[in-house]
Order: C-alpha cells, then structure tokens, then sequence
C-alpha cells in the first residue's frame, strides 16, 4: 500500500489525564498509536486555550513516534518554527486562519516537518484545490474546532470522497486526516468515505487505551476501501 494511504491512529493528547501527558503518550505508543495528535489552541482563532511549545517538547521527550501538531491559531506562521523546534513532525494550518497560506506551508517543509492544511465543516472544498499538491496532509474538521467532545458530522464524508477522488487521480501523496467525533462508529464510516488518519480522543483516553486503539484500527480496516 501507498504510504499516503497507510491506516494510521492519531490518540489526540487533549483527551488524556492532563496530570498524566507523558505517561498516557507512551501508553498510546506502546498499544500501537501512529501519531500523538497534539491541538494547539489560542483562544483567538477557536474559543478555547490548550497547549504551548512546551508541551510539545515533553511529549517529544517522551515518545518515539511522530508529533501531529494542529494549530487552530490565528497568524499560525508566527509560531510553526516554536513547535517544530520542540519536536513536531508534522505542522497543521488551517485555511481559514490569516496568514499566506503557500508561504506558511513551505516555510513548514524547508524547516524539515511535513506540512498539513486543515479546513472546518463550513468551508467550501474547492478552496483546497490550489493548494493540495502542496501539503502531505489534509486535515478535514469532523467537528466545528475548539471544543473535544462534540458529535460527529456526517456531511463531512462528501469532502473526504472528493478529495480522495483527486487525490488518486492525480497521484498527490497526501494523507488525508479526520479529526472531532472520531469512535468505533465514526471512524468505519472515515475509513469508508477515503480518510486514512483519524484522530481519536475520548474513544481512547477514555476506557482503556490498548483495546481502544486496537478496535478502532479493526473496524478502520474493515471499512477502508485501501485495504480491500
């Protein structure tokens, strides 16, 4: 299988023990994780606070597999060098936050991360378009951003078969990411639809984390048209 194709679990840290980071990260990497997905929130750009830079550093020091860090931020090109040098791997932007897109997103690749685009339920697909051969990861919102918990909109499988079609037929190695209400339901209906990285949080840190993750990789397998 392609590699922009692989099924991957991204456990999103926001939903673990806020006293317990570091130790829930490693059990999420020891049970199978992909990714830690990581949401940077500034209270600006989405109507909540979470991490810095600094949190990123502790999970880099803390885990071997690759940082997805979402930044649902306002001017997020003032910051993507703070979190690449803590350790990111991967740096996600959204659209719809002021900044020059293509500038952001190859000042993300020159700085060695791979570089992402998010864009929120709302937002018309065909915005995407100019910038996809641009970017390794598109992020698409499966809830509206800021707030973990929220369900999941279904209306959003119509982005992600649309931009998988592209994607496929034009050979772009891009992964696609889904990420807000991602459980052992939602995520078969991801999987189905052409997503291949789903970001979990609840549906993890909330029972126990090895035989979540591993239910919820089953049922992607079984969906996803990739592994057929």
């Amino acid at each position: 299988m392609n590699d922009c194709k692989k099924l991957r679990i991204a456990p999103s840290i926001l939903a673990a023990d806020p006293g317990r980071l570091a130790e829930q990260a490693r059990e999420a990497e020891k049970a199978g994780a992909d990714y830690i997905h990581v949401d940077i929130m500034d209270g600006h750009f989405v109507p909540n606070l979470s991490f810095g830079p600094n949190i990123v550093g502790a999970l880099r020091k803390a885990v071997k597999i690759p940082l997805d860090v979402h930044l649902m931020i306002t001017q997020p090109d003032r910051y993507i060098r703070s979190f690449i040098e803590a350790g990111a791997d991967i740096v996600t932007v959204h659209l719809e936050a002021p900044h020059p897109v293509s500038k952001t997103l190859k000042t993300i690749r020159e700085m060695g991360a791979k570089c992402g685009l998010a864009i929120n339920p709302p937002t018309i697909q065909d915005r995407v378009i100019p910038f996809l051969k641009e970017i390794d990861l598109l992020l698409c919102m499966t809830v509206n951003p800021g707030f973990g918990g929220q369900p999941f909109i279904k209306e959003v499988m119509e982005k992600v078969r649309f931009f998988r079609k592209i994607i496929d037929a034009e050979l772009i190695n891009c992964q696609i990411e889904v990420d807000g209400g991602v459980n052992q339901d939602t995520i078969s209906l991801s999987a189905a639809a052409g997503a291949n990285v789903f970001v979990c949080g609840t549906s993890v840190f909330a029972n126990d984390i090895e035989s979540s993750i591993n239910k919820l990789r089953k049922n992607a397998v079984e969906a996803s048209p990739q592994t057929l």
